[in-house]
């Protein structure tokens, strides 16, 4: 008994402190974003995506209207992913990990910024660039 305690005690402490957040809403292979095609954001008007169209990055699934989409996507996932693990920008900026709506967003500097609310949106943009390196920094801690 003490041996076995001894090993879990050793393996507890092996283990990272934190690890980066799931995706919100991904959990039993529901897709990013609520399947909304990220590509899509950037031309004004996110729109659903496809399982026909699907990619995956780094462990989380993906869906986009075209195959095209789906292309741009695999050319530069930096670009098109989600800033903050795809969760409410204004709430990682306050230090904690919300859901967002994905219908709540702003493409800022060719990034893509995801809000849990109008609400946290307004405060959000009332200093983006404060709350981008307050959330940057909140998220760097989360990995």
């Amino acid at each position: 008994m003490i041996v076995r305690f001894a090993a879990l005690l050793l393996a507890l402490m092996a283990a990272p402190l934190s690890a980066a957040p799931a995706w919100p809403d991904t959990e039993q292979g529901r897709p990013a974003i609520t399947g909304i095609d990220p590509v899509s954001y950037f031309s004004g008007t996110p729109v659903k995506g496809s399982a026909e169209f699907a990619a995956a990055q780094d462990g989380v699934t993906f869906h986009f209207a075209t195959a095209a989409n789906r292309d741009a996507f695999a050319a530069n996932p930096a670009r098109f992913t989600p800033q903050f693990g795809g969760y409410c920008a204004w709430a990682a900026s306050q230090g904690r990990l919300s859901v967002p709506d994905p219908m709540i967003w702003k493409i800022v500097d060719d990034r893509l910024y995801l809000n849990c609310s109008k609400d946290a949106e307004a405060k959000w943009l009332a200093d983006v660039p404060g709350h981008i390196a307050a959330a940057t920094k909140f998220w760097a801690a989360q990995k």
